[in-house]
């Protein structure tokens, strides 16, 4: 190595030599520590659709406040849906039936409210979209009185 009177040339390359170690100890540092969190793998469940009922217009729908039992006619809805379970085999909500009396006929009729507990149940997959599973049968369990001549307690097949 060429010296020079003052050594500086020496200084200098010691100098470079230091920082090129510190760089690269900085380096071995940060590559050490980024692959460890950068690896870190979250497993996450399968992506599946959720399950739904069907309404009278086709749509999916998942906890709904409301729902039409009479899709004909609009005589039957059920309205403020509580949903305490949401499942994969069934669902439950506490709510109000509204049924027009159709007294003296339909058109002139009132809407009559009753108490109803409501059970979705019999997943199965919707013929329109197979990868989507829909429920089949509801429940209807009136909590007071029920809507003449309905039974307190009925189920009926969902068609949709």
């Amino acid at each position: 190595m060429d010296r020079s009177a003052d050594g500086r040339l020496v200084r200098a390359l010691r100098s470079r030599a230091r920082n090129i170690t510190l760089l690269c100890a900085a380096a071995a540092l940060a590559t050490a520590t980024v692959p460890a969190s950068a690896q870190t793998r979250t497993v996450s469940a399968p992506v599946t659709e959720p399950l739904v009922v069907v309404d009278c217009f086709q749509q999916a729908q998942v906890r709904p406040e409301e729902y039409l039992l009479a899709c004909g006619d609009g005589n039957n809805r059920l309205v403020g849906l509580k949903w305490d379970t949401w499942g994969p085999k069934a669902a439950t909500a506490k709510g109000t039936d509204m049924v027009n009396d159709c007294k003296p006929y339909c058109a002139a009729g009132r809407f009559r409210s009753y108490p109803v507990t409501v059970t979705l149940s019999s997943p199965e997959p919707w013929p329109d979209h197979p990868d989507v599973q829909r429920f089949t049968s509801i429940r209807l369990v009136y909590t007071d009185t029920a809507p003449d001549p309905v039974p307190k307690d009925v189920t009926y097949k969902l068609v949709f």
